[in-house]
Order: C-alpha cells, then sequence, then structure tokens
C-alpha cells in the first residue's frame, strides 16, 4: 500500500525492516516511514512498540522541520559573512556588525524583538488553512536566542523552528510552501516594505563592508560572486536538512540572474535609512576607499604610467571631493550624494586621460607618433608613453579576457545539483528525471573522455595584471609623460589646451535616471575605448562610467561653464 518511489533510485519496491520501516529492495534504502498496524493479531508486542516509537520519533521530526523565511535569509548571510571572513575580512563583520544590521532590521520590519499583537500571529499564520487553531502570542518563547549569526547565541543548523504555533500548522500549509510564512511573504501587501530579497544579501554585506572600512569596492564584491567565492546562486542547496525548500521558497531564493550593481547599491542605501543607522566611520586619505588611494589601483590595472597618479590627486584636490564630508555616508541626508567609490575613482582616470590626450581621435595619436620618434632615438631613461602602443597591449588582452567572460557566462548552469519540486506532487517525478539525467551525463561524459572541471583559482582584487619585469614592453607603469608636458608658472601643465565636455549641461537624475545621456556613435572611439576597458573592470555599463565622469567635469569648469555658456562643446582649460 506504500506507492512512492524511492528518493535514490526512484523505484518502488519496497519491503519492511525489522523495526516496521519500509525499504527499497532495489537500492536497499530505509525510509522514516512505517507501515500503519491495523490489526495487531499476527504482530508480537515487542513489534507493535517498536512501530509506535517510530511513529512518535517521526511526528518529532516533522515539527523540526517548520522554519520561516527570515530564517532562511539569516543562513544566507551567516554563509555570505563567513566566506568573506576567509577572504581576509575582519572577523568582527559576522558577529558584531552584520549581526547587530540584521538584528536592528528584523525589529525594525517587525519580524523579531518586538511587541506583536496575537491577532496578526493568527493572520500570518493562517492563511492556507483559515480553520487552523494558532496560539497566543504568550506562548510564543523570545526570539533572541533564535535570531543570532553567532556560533554561541544559536545556531540555525540546530535551531530552525522559532514559534511553538509553528507545530498547530496543518499540512496544507507545506504543500503552498517548505516555510511556514512563505505564502504570505509574497503577498502584494508586503511589497510596500523594505521586504528581504537575495539581492538585499548583499546589500547588507556591502553595508557591513562601508562601515567596516574594509578594502572591498561594491564592483569586487558582485566578481567575487558571480566567481563563486561568495555564496548566493542556489545557496539554499546547502540548507539543513531540516529546511525543507519547496513551492513558494523557490521564487524567493532561487536566483536566475546576475546581480545588479545599482540595485545593491540602492538597496543599501534604503537599508541604512530604513535602520537609522549614524554616520558611517569617516573616509579618511588612508582609507582604501578613498579617490587617491583607489586611484592608484586602477592605474596598476589599467596599465597607465604611474605619473598619472599625480593628476588624479591634483583633479581630487581641485574639485574638494577627496574630503571627508563628501566620501562618508549619512544615511537619510538627501542633501549630499551617494558616492560609488569605485565609479568615481575610475572617472578621474578617464578626465585625467582627456586632460592630457584629449581622446578625440585625432590628437591622441600625434602624441604618440611624437612619443615613438622620440623612444627610437633616445635609449636612454625612462622611455615616453605611446598611446598608440598602450592601445594595442590593452586592446589585445581584453578582448581576450571579454571573450572568456562571456563564454562563462552563456555556458553557466543555473540549476542547482539539488533537485527542486514546487508541490509534494512532484516531488517523484523531480527526482526521477534528475536522475536520469545525472545517469546520462555520467555515461556520455566517459564515453567523450571530457576533463571534469579545474578548480576555480583564489580570488584577487586585480583582473589584469602587469609585471615591469617583462621584457617584451607591455607594462607601461614606469614610462614617461615628459613628451605631453611643459612647465607653466612652476608647475608641470599639459601641453594639450582644449577639453570637451561630455554634455553641457547635466540632466536631473531624479527625472531621468541619469546626469547624461549615453551613445556611443556620438562619442570619439578612443573614448569609448577606455570606457569599455573600466566598464570591465567594474562589471558595469560604460554609461554609468560616462555619467559620472559629466558630473566631474562641470565640477571641475564650473566656472568657466558659467561665464561663458555657449553651445560649442569645447571649452578652454
Amino acid at each position: 500500500d506504500f506507492n512512492e518511489r524511492c528518493v535514490q533510485c526512484s523505484e518502488v519496491n519496497w519491503g519492511l525492516t525489522d523495526g516496521g520501516k519500509f525499504y527499497c529492495r532495489s537500492c536497499h534504502n530505509v525510509t522514516e516511514r512505517t507501515r500503519e498496524v491495523v490489526n495487531t493479531d499476527f504482530i508480537p508486542n515487542a513489534r507493535v512498540q517498536t512501530i509506535s516509537k517510530s511513529v512518535k520519533n517521526q511526528e518529532e521530526t516533522d515539527r523540526d522541520c517548520e522554519w520561516y523565511v527570515c530564517e532562511g535569509f539569516q543562513f544566507v548571510l551567516k554563509k555570505q559573512a563567513e566566506a568573506l571572513e576567509a577572504l581576509g575580512v575582519c572577523p568582527q563583520m559576522k558577529d558584531e556588525v552584520l549581526y547587530n544590521f540584521w538584528r536592528r532590521y528584523l525589529q525594525k520590519s517587525k519580524q523579531a524583538y518586538c511587541n506583536r499583537p496575537p491577532g496578526e500571529t493568527v493572520q500570518a499564520l493562517s492563511v492556507c488553512d483559515s480553520s487552523t487553531d494558532v496560539d497566543s502570542e504568550a506562548d510564543r518563547p523570545s526570539l533572541h536566542h533564535y535570531f543570532s549569526l553567532s556560533e554561541s547565541e544559536g545556531d540555525l543548523e540546530t535551531d530552525c523552528s522559532f514559534a511553538s504555533t509553528a507545530s498547530k500548522i496543518s499540512e496544507s500549509t507545506s504543500v503552498c510552501s517548505g516555510s511556514v510564512d512563505g505564502n504570505l511573504y509574497l503577498m502584494k501587501n508586503q511589497k510596500e516594505k523594505l521586504r528581504m530579497t537575495m539581492p538585499m544579501t548583499l546589500s547588507f554585506c556591502y553595508m557591513a563592508l562601508l562601515w567596516l572600512r574594509e578594502p572591498v569596492t561594491l564592483s569586487d564584491l558582485l566578481r567575487f560572486v558571480v566567481e563563486g567565492h561568495i555564496p548566493y546562486f542556489n545557496v539554499f542547496q546547502h540548507f539543513p536538512e531540516k529546511m525543507k525548500l519547496c513551492g513558494l521558497d523557490l521564487k524567493i531564493f532561487c536566483i536566475e540572474s546576475w546581480p545588479v550593481y545599482e540595485e545593491v547599491h540602492n538597496k543599501m542605501l534604503e537599508l541604512a535609512a530604513f535602520l537609522d543607522l549614524p554616520r558611517f566611520p569617516d573616509i579618511t586619505d588612508s582609507c582604501f576607499l578613498h579617490p587617491d588611494v583607489l586611484c592608484m589601483k586602477y592605474l596598476m590595472e589599467a596599465n597607465l604610467p604611474d605619473e598619472l597618479h599625480n593628476w588624479t590627486c591634483r583633479v581630487v584636490k581641485k574639485i574638494c571631493i577627496g574630503e571627508a564630508d563628501f566620501l562618508t555616508l549619512v544615511p537619510g541626508n538627501k542633501s549630499t550624494r551617494n558616492v560609488k567609490y569605485d565609479v568615481l575613482a575610475a572617472a578621474l582616470i578617464v578626465v585625467v586621460l582627456k586632460l592630457l590626450f584629449l581622446l578625440d581621435d585625432h590628437y591622441e595619436w600625434l602624441l604618440s607618433d611624437f612619443a615613438e620618434e622620440r623612444n627610437k632615438k633616445n635609449k636612454e631613461g625612462s622611455p615616453y608613453f605611446e598611446f598608440k602602443k598602450w592601445y594595442k597591449v590593452i586592446k589585445s588582452s581584453l578582448d581576450v579576457e571579454q571573450k572568456k567572460l562571456d563564454e562563462e557566462r552563456a555556458k553557466y548552469v543555473w540549476r542547482c545539483e539539488k533537485p527542486l519540486f514546487y508541490s509534494a506532487n512532484m516531488k517523484s517525478k523531480v527526482l526521477k528525471r534528475r536522475q536520469m539525467v545525472v545517469n546520462l551525463q555520467n555515461q556520455f561524459g566517459k564515453l567523450s573522455g571530457s576533463v571534469r572541471p579545474a578548480e576555480k583559482p583564489n580570488p584577487s582584487s586585480f583582473q589584469l595584471s602587469w609585471s615591469e619585469e617583462n621584457t617584451d614592453g607591455t607594462c607601461f607603469h614606469g614610462h614617461s609623460l615628459k613628451g605631453i608636458l611643459q612647465e607653466k608658472h612652476g608647475l608641470l601643465a599639459a601641453m594639450n589646451p582644449d577639453y570637451w565636455l561630455g554634455t553641457i549641461k547635466l540632466c536631473n537624475e531624479k527625472v531621468c535616471g541619469h546626469p547624461a545621456h549615453y551613445r556611443e556613435v556620438d562619442l570619439p572611439q578612443s573614448y569609448h575605448f577606455v570606457l569599455r576597458l573600466f566598464s570591465f573592470l567594474l562589471r558595469l555599463h560604460p554609461s554609468y562610467i560616462h555619467d559620472e565622469v559629466c558630473v566631474i567635469e562641470h565640477k571641475l569648469f564650473n566656472k568657466k561653464l558659467c561665464k561663458k555658456p555657449k553651445a560649442n562643446i569645447r571649452v578652454r582649460k
């Protein structure tokens, strides 16, 4: 009378053990299900006692399987924090910073650490079955023990249920979702709140990193996620066995899209304001996120001369964007501009390249020809920087890395190893289909002689590396800018007297979403190539870097733009 398929081999061929449990005759897998005893005349007393005890244990196991959505997100945050610690982040991040942020969020969203009216609990837990009898709030134990990211204060793997009322919910609830409140979590009225999502877990992590001023930018964080160093995709398959995932839970925890920079950043700002956090620790000139430090990193990664760093520092000082008041996050303060540190540093380098080389598809090639002739005649000292040679070296390497990245994304398998099912009725079919797929993959793999994929390399802050020890001349860090500079009033100034603006007037970001409009056909190819380079390094669309470039330009030439508001986009320096 037991017709379910075996989890291991998907066969229906059951037998009974001495303890009254079902076992598969094909693969000898023993289940927790026991046979219900109708007539005890044919079974000794000892057998009856064993079966009764087994049924009792099964009921206790069923109660342990009930869990809440916020517990699932807590498990995800815990795994992400542990992964960041393994990458070298400060150990205080998980147990002190992220723990306090998460606890405050639960309190603000009235999911824990608050006095919830009994009527609200009944409504929340009786969505699938209106006739379910629910205990009052007085019977609910303290939640402090169950909402802890610290091992000493509670572990999700051992404490998967935090409400005694969960044991009173009927089996119809588990058909809707594996979690107790999965169906309620996806109701329309919940969208008005700052509801927890998988991208918001990355917002929590970035907010904690920013609070600690760790040397990890948002673009680095998202890149580590895509490369698999930080749990995000299919992280639910590592949930404890007690936390059964099915039905509506898959819509909450199953992610089949790459994390978006803008979404994670904006949610981080909303979270900081929602939690009423104070002013974050100051970003000083000794912090990694300061533009002077980040510009040095991106100059090295872009294989540009070290002398350009002096110019980026001059621009930072000129437009006063290196001050702590400008760089430090103040949650809820709408009068200050929210800084994207990696985008700001990349845009500063682009502005400096335009100041020195103009990047108009003409002037930079003339300077390159002059530097090439000088280097042929004079072999002593540091060679002059040749923009044309740098362009060829970077383009060759960039094309290879971009192609590799595109292929990896195209081949990415979104399905997880653990089979998923949206209802209990589909479980047997999904398991059988999954087993067939695995068997076919193993057979074809043996026939084709395919090699197992190599282990992932250790993560690095640098995607492109250049060594000055190479004798092929592909490293430009030590090259000189003397060929394009002249001394003026005791300071080195660019020989180039002109500059072209990306846009004459900045747009209102609140209206159109961008301070400038980006169209590749309207921009010089040299300028677009530089944007493409930093777009690859930051894994962003070039339009975001172009927007920041336009904002910096208007700060740099603000006085001249106010005095001479002409239609011509060229202005004198």
